[in-house]
Protein backbone atom coordinates (compact mmCIF):
# COMPACT_ATOMS: atom_id res chain seq x y z
CA UNK A 1 0.00 0.00 0.00
CA UNK A 2 1.39 3.23 -0.99
CA UNK A 3 2.53 5.53 1.98
CA UNK A 4 0.09 8.52 2.92
CA UNK A 5 1.94 11.85 1.86
CA UNK A 6 0.10 14.93 2.14
CA UNK A 7 2.84 17.83 2.00
CA UNK A 8 1.98 20.62 0.80
CA UNK A 9 -1.68 19.98 1.15
CA UNK A 10 -4.10 21.66 3.91
CA UNK A 11 -7.71 21.06 4.72
CA UNK A 12 -9.93 23.41 3.45
CA UNK A 13 -13.71 21.81 4.09
CA UNK A 14 -15.48 19.09 6.34
CA UNK A 15 -18.67 18.39 5.31
CA UNK A 16 -20.96 14.79 6.07
CA UNK A 17 -21.95 12.75 3.82
CA UNK A 18 -24.53 9.69 3.86
CA UNK A 19 -23.24 10.06 7.43
CA UNK A 20 -19.50 9.57 6.48
CA UNK A 21 -17.49 12.52 7.39
CA UNK A 22 -14.91 13.47 4.75
CA UNK A 23 -12.43 15.97 4.02
CA UNK A 24 -11.71 18.03 1.03
CA UNK A 25 -7.77 19.02 0.88
CA UNK A 26 -6.08 21.71 -1.34
CA UNK A 27 -2.50 21.70 -2.42
CA UNK A 28 -0.72 25.08 -0.92
CA UNK A 29 3.23 23.83 -1.32
CA UNK A 30 4.90 25.90 0.47
CA UNK A 31 3.54 29.21 -0.08
CA UNK A 32 2.60 31.42 3.59
CA UNK A 33 -1.00 32.10 4.88
CA UNK A 34 -0.12 35.76 4.59
CA UNK A 35 -3.56 36.59 4.10
CA UNK A 36 -6.25 38.27 7.04
CA UNK A 37 -8.37 35.04 6.80
CA UNK A 38 -7.59 31.68 5.45
CA UNK A 39 -11.01 31.34 2.93
CA UNK A 40 -8.96 34.08 1.25
CA UNK A 41 -5.88 32.00 1.23
CA UNK A 42 -7.87 29.16 -0.18
CA UNK A 43 -9.58 30.94 -2.71
CA UNK A 44 -6.33 32.14 -4.03
CA UNK A 45 -5.20 28.85 -3.76
CA UNK A 46 -7.92 27.12 -5.55
CA UNK A 47 -7.24 29.53 -8.99
CA UNK A 48 -3.63 27.67 -9.24
CA UNK A 49 -4.36 25.47 -12.56
CA UNK A 50 -2.77 22.38 -10.13
CA UNK A 51 -5.60 22.91 -7.88
CA UNK A 52 -8.26 23.11 -10.72
CA UNK A 53 -7.30 20.03 -12.48
CA UNK A 54 -6.60 18.29 -8.65
CA UNK A 55 -8.12 17.38 -5.99
CA UNK A 56 -8.02 15.44 -3.06
CA UNK A 57 -10.70 13.89 -1.01
CA UNK A 58 -10.11 11.78 2.05
CA UNK A 59 -12.05 10.32 4.81
CA UNK A 60 -11.53 11.71 8.15
CA UNK A 61 -9.62 9.64 9.91
CA UNK A 62 -7.16 10.72 7.55
CA UNK A 63 -6.78 13.70 9.77
CA UNK A 64 -5.07 11.34 12.51
CA UNK A 65 -2.92 9.15 9.93
CA UNK A 66 -1.57 11.88 8.96
CA UNK A 67 -0.59 12.98 12.21
CA UNK A 68 1.20 9.63 13.39
CA UNK A 69 2.90 10.15 9.91
CA UNK A 70 4.04 13.29 10.06
CA UNK A 71 3.02 15.75 13.26
CA UNK A 72 2.82 19.17 12.62
CA UNK A 73 2.76 21.44 15.19
CA UNK A 74 0.96 21.89 18.43
CA UNK A 75 -0.88 24.84 18.74
CA UNK A 76 0.86 28.29 20.31
CA UNK A 77 -1.61 30.27 21.12
CA UNK A 78 -5.49 30.92 20.71
CA UNK A 79 -7.43 33.78 19.89
CA UNK A 80 -10.82 34.40 20.60
CA UNK A 81 -12.77 37.32 20.40
CA UNK A 82 -15.84 39.44 20.25
CA UNK A 83 -15.54 40.37 16.79
CA UNK A 84 -14.64 43.86 14.72
CA UNK A 85 -12.76 44.49 17.65
CA UNK A 86 -9.06 44.28 16.46
CA UNK A 87 -8.36 40.41 16.90
CA UNK A 88 -7.82 41.06 12.66
CA UNK A 89 -5.06 43.29 13.79
CA UNK A 90 -3.46 40.90 15.75
CA UNK A 91 -3.47 38.04 13.39
CA UNK A 92 -1.86 40.16 10.55
CA UNK A 93 0.71 41.18 12.81
CA UNK A 94 2.19 37.69 14.00
CA UNK A 95 1.50 37.02 10.08
CA UNK A 96 4.88 38.97 9.55
CA UNK A 97 6.57 36.45 11.36
CA UNK A 98 8.51 33.85 9.01
CA UNK A 99 8.41 31.61 11.69
CA UNK A 100 4.74 31.58 12.57
CA UNK A 101 1.58 30.01 11.07
CA UNK A 102 -1.04 32.01 11.63
CA UNK A 103 -4.48 30.58 10.71
CA UNK A 104 -7.33 32.93 10.70
CA UNK A 105 -10.83 31.30 11.72
CA UNK A 106 -10.70 28.58 9.30
CA UNK A 107 -13.93 26.97 8.35
CA UNK A 108 -13.51 23.07 8.73
CA UNK A 109 -11.72 23.66 12.68
CA UNK A 110 -15.41 25.32 13.15
CA UNK A 111 -17.47 22.44 11.71
CA UNK A 112 -15.57 20.58 13.69
CA UNK A 113 -16.15 22.21 16.72
CA UNK A 114 -19.35 22.05 16.68
CA UNK A 115 -20.28 18.47 15.13
CA UNK A 116 -21.76 15.66 16.90
CA UNK A 117 -18.83 13.36 16.36
CA UNK A 118 -18.56 10.70 19.29
CA UNK A 119 -15.77 12.08 21.70
CA UNK A 120 -13.06 10.51 21.19
CA UNK A 121 -13.39 10.81 17.69
CA UNK A 122 -14.12 14.23 18.17
CA UNK A 123 -10.65 14.95 20.04
CA UNK A 124 -8.47 13.17 17.67
CA UNK A 125 -9.98 15.18 14.38
CA UNK A 126 -9.54 18.33 16.00
CA UNK A 127 -5.64 17.35 17.05
CA UNK A 128 -5.77 15.87 13.23
CA UNK A 129 -6.66 19.14 11.71
CA UNK A 130 -4.32 21.47 13.74
CA UNK A 131 -1.52 19.05 13.25
CA UNK A 132 -2.39 19.26 9.30
CA UNK A 133 -2.20 23.30 9.54
CA UNK A 134 0.96 22.95 11.87
CA UNK A 135 2.81 21.39 8.86
CA UNK A 136 6.19 23.30 8.52
CA UNK A 137 5.79 23.42 4.33
CA UNK A 138 8.54 25.81 4.59
CA UNK A 139 11.23 24.29 7.15
CA UNK A 140 11.63 27.41 9.29
CA UNK A 141 7.66 27.58 10.87
CA UNK A 142 8.12 27.28 14.90
CA UNK A 143 5.07 28.39 16.33
CA UNK A 144 0.89 28.00 15.03
CA UNK A 145 -1.43 30.34 16.38
CA UNK A 146 -5.04 30.11 15.70
CA UNK A 147 -7.68 32.52 15.50
CA UNK A 148 -11.17 31.31 16.26
CA UNK A 149 -14.81 32.44 14.86
CA UNK A 150 -16.69 35.03 17.20
CA UNK A 151 -18.92 32.16 18.18
CA UNK A 152 -16.70 29.64 18.96
CA UNK A 153 -16.16 30.44 22.40
CA UNK A 154 -18.55 28.46 23.31
CA UNK A 155 -16.85 25.63 22.02
CA UNK A 156 -13.50 26.62 24.51
CA UNK A 157 -14.34 23.75 26.69
CA UNK A 158 -14.02 21.29 24.03
CA UNK A 159 -10.53 22.80 22.19
CA UNK A 160 -9.34 22.73 26.19
CA UNK A 161 -9.74 18.94 26.37
CA UNK A 162 -7.54 18.72 23.35
CA UNK A 163 -4.91 21.64 24.09
CA UNK A 164 -5.23 21.76 27.69
CA UNK A 165 -1.44 23.43 27.84
CA UNK A 166 -1.74 25.76 25.31
CA UNK A 167 -2.47 29.78 26.36
CA UNK A 168 -5.37 31.78 25.13
CA UNK A 169 -6.89 35.27 24.91
CA UNK A 170 -10.03 36.63 24.17
CA UNK A 171 -10.41 40.37 22.59
CA UNK A 172 -13.28 42.57 23.29
CA UNK A 173 -14.06 46.32 22.51
CA UNK A 174 -16.79 48.30 23.95
CA UNK A 175 -19.91 46.65 23.19
CA UNK A 176 -21.90 49.82 21.56
CA UNK A 177 -19.22 50.10 19.02
CA UNK A 178 -19.04 46.63 18.07
CA UNK A 179 -23.12 46.74 17.55
CA UNK A 180 -23.07 49.55 15.66
CA UNK A 181 -20.43 47.51 13.08
CA UNK A 182 -22.99 45.01 12.80
CA UNK A 183 -25.86 47.09 12.34
CA UNK A 184 -23.94 48.59 9.55
CA UNK A 185 -22.97 45.24 7.81
CA UNK A 186 -23.71 42.08 10.24
CA UNK A 187 -21.22 39.13 10.45
CA UNK A 188 -22.57 36.06 10.19
CA UNK A 189 -23.18 35.17 13.39
CA UNK A 190 -25.55 38.40 13.82
CA UNK A 191 -28.32 36.87 10.71
CA UNK A 192 -30.52 34.80 12.70
CA UNK A 193 -30.20 31.40 11.00
CA UNK A 194 -26.49 31.84 9.16
CA UNK A 195 -24.25 29.68 11.31
CA UNK A 196 -26.85 27.23 12.30
CA UNK A 197 -27.65 26.15 15.85
CA UNK A 198 -24.40 27.62 18.16
CA UNK A 199 -23.89 28.65 21.74
CA UNK A 200 -24.86 31.99 20.71
CA UNK A 201 -28.56 31.30 20.84
CA UNK A 202 -30.44 32.10 24.09
CA UNK A 203 -34.37 30.49 22.97
CA UNK A 204 -35.82 34.26 23.09
CA UNK A 205 -37.65 34.97 20.56
CA UNK A 206 -36.39 37.51 17.30
CA UNK A 207 -37.72 41.21 18.80
CA UNK A 208 -35.61 43.31 16.00
CA UNK A 209 -32.04 43.32 14.74
CA UNK A 210 -31.03 45.75 17.09
CA UNK A 211 -32.18 44.07 19.96
CA UNK A 212 -31.06 40.47 18.74
CA UNK A 213 -27.24 41.93 18.13
CA UNK A 214 -27.34 42.94 21.61
CA UNK A 215 -28.40 40.04 22.86
CA UNK A 216 -26.13 37.67 20.77
CA UNK A 217 -23.11 40.03 21.84
CA UNK A 218 -24.02 39.99 25.44
CA UNK A 219 -24.07 36.58 25.49
CA UNK A 220 -21.05 36.25 23.69
CA UNK A 221 -19.16 38.63 25.87
CA UNK A 222 -21.14 36.77 29.36
CA UNK A 223 -19.38 33.20 28.16
CA UNK A 224 -16.12 34.81 27.36
CA UNK A 225 -16.07 36.37 31.23
CA UNK A 226 -17.14 33.07 32.62
CA UNK A 227 -14.35 30.56 30.52
CA UNK A 228 -11.44 33.31 31.22
CA UNK A 229 -12.34 32.76 34.85
CA UNK A 230 -12.69 29.30 34.54
CA UNK A 231 -9.68 28.28 32.03
CA UNK A 232 -7.28 31.36 32.76
CA UNK A 233 -7.62 33.09 29.39
CA UNK A 234 -6.11 36.58 29.12
CA UNK A 235 -8.50 39.30 28.62
CA UNK A 236 -7.36 41.90 26.41
CA UNK A 237 -9.15 45.08 25.13
CA UNK A 238 -9.25 46.84 21.94
CA UNK A 239 -7.96 50.22 23.75
CA UNK A 240 -4.62 48.59 24.12
CA UNK A 241 -4.01 47.75 20.45
CA UNK A 242 -1.63 47.99 18.71
CA UNK A 243 1.00 49.08 21.93
CA UNK A 244 0.19 45.61 23.79
CA UNK A 245 2.42 43.44 20.91
CA UNK A 246 5.26 45.55 22.05
CA UNK A 247 4.03 44.59 25.92
CA UNK A 248 2.12 42.11 27.51
CA UNK A 249 0.88 40.38 24.10
CA UNK A 250 4.35 40.01 22.96
CA UNK A 251 4.79 37.74 26.07
CA UNK A 252 1.82 36.03 25.65
CA UNK A 253 3.15 35.34 22.05
CA UNK A 254 6.66 34.48 23.36
CA UNK A 255 8.04 37.66 20.87
CA UNK A 256 11.74 38.29 21.16
CA UNK A 257 13.18 42.06 20.94
CA UNK A 258 13.72 41.88 16.78
CA UNK A 259 10.10 40.06 16.29
CA UNK A 260 8.58 42.91 18.65
CA UNK A 261 9.57 45.52 16.06
CA UNK A 262 9.07 43.60 12.95
CA UNK A 263 5.12 42.84 14.18
CA UNK A 264 4.87 46.61 13.64
CA UNK A 265 4.82 46.75 9.89
CA UNK A 266 0.97 45.74 9.71
CA UNK A 267 0.69 48.54 11.76
CA UNK A 268 -0.88 51.72 9.77
CA UNK A 269 -2.72 49.31 7.14
CA UNK A 270 -6.31 48.25 7.54
CA UNK A 271 -6.25 44.74 9.05
CA UNK A 272 -8.93 43.30 6.81
CA UNK A 273 -8.06 45.23 3.99
CA UNK A 274 -4.37 45.43 3.57
CA UNK A 275 -3.65 47.80 1.00
CA UNK A 276 -5.60 50.23 2.72
CA UNK A 277 -4.82 52.62 5.83
CA UNK A 278 -6.20 52.13 9.06
CA UNK A 279 -8.72 54.61 10.11
CA UNK A 280 -10.15 54.24 13.31
CA UNK A 281 -13.74 54.86 13.84
CA UNK A 282 -14.29 54.23 17.38
CA UNK A 283 -15.78 57.90 18.22
CA UNK A 284 -17.87 57.54 14.82
CA UNK A 285 -19.51 54.50 15.55
CA UNK A 286 -20.31 55.85 19.51
CA UNK A 287 -22.27 58.70 18.02
CA UNK A 288 -23.86 56.82 15.04
CA UNK A 289 -25.35 54.85 17.48
CA UNK A 290 -29.49 54.83 17.31
CA UNK A 291 -31.41 55.36 21.04
CA UNK A 292 -32.70 51.60 20.73
CA UNK A 293 -29.39 50.11 19.80
CA UNK A 294 -28.32 51.97 22.93
CA UNK A 295 -30.82 50.72 25.36
CA UNK A 296 -30.26 47.41 23.92
CA UNK A 297 -26.44 47.69 24.54
CA UNK A 298 -26.95 48.38 28.13
CA UNK A 299 -29.54 45.36 28.82
CA UNK A 300 -28.00 42.50 27.28
CA UNK A 301 -23.96 43.24 26.63
CA UNK A 302 -22.60 46.12 29.36
CA UNK A 303 -22.67 44.15 32.22
CA UNK A 304 -20.56 41.29 30.55
CA UNK A 305 -18.42 43.42 28.88
CA UNK A 306 -17.60 44.90 32.65
CA UNK A 307 -17.10 41.70 34.04
CA UNK A 308 -13.86 40.68 30.86
CA UNK A 309 -12.77 44.16 32.50
CA UNK A 310 -13.82 46.61 29.93
CA UNK A 311 -14.18 49.81 32.04
CA UNK A 312 -11.68 51.35 29.62
CA UNK A 313 -12.23 55.07 29.07
CA UNK A 314 -13.12 56.48 25.77
CA UNK A 315 -9.59 57.48 23.95
CA UNK A 316 -9.32 59.47 20.83
CA UNK A 317 -8.02 57.16 17.65
CA UNK A 318 -4.82 58.93 17.60
CA UNK A 319 -4.50 57.98 21.46
CA UNK A 320 -4.84 54.51 20.81
CA UNK A 321 -2.89 54.58 17.67
CA UNK A 322 -0.35 56.24 19.48
CA UNK A 323 0.57 52.92 22.33
CA UNK A 324 3.19 52.09 20.08
CA UNK A 325 6.99 50.61 21.81
CA UNK A 326 9.01 53.62 21.77
CA UNK A 327 11.44 51.92 19.67
CA UNK A 328 9.12 51.69 17.03
CA UNK A 329 9.37 54.34 14.20
CA UNK A 330 5.79 54.07 12.01
CA UNK A 331 6.58 56.60 9.74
Amino acid sequence: MERLNLQGWLPIRIWQQAGEWLVDWCWFGDTPLHQPFFREAVDAALRLPFNQAFRRQTPLAVLGEWRAISPGLAPSAFIFHASRCGSTLISQMLAQLDNHIVISEPPPLDTLLRSDLPAAEHRSAIAGLLSAYGQRRRGVEQRLVIKLDAWNIAELPLLRECFAQTPWMFLSRDPLEIAVSHARRPGMHMVPGMIGASGLDDGLPFDGREAYIARRLGRLLEMAAAHCRDYEGLAVNYRELPGAMAGRLAEFFALDAVQREQVFAAVGRHAKQPTEVFVGDSQSKRREASPQLRESVERWARGPYEALGGGFSVDSDDAIASRLAPTIDLQ
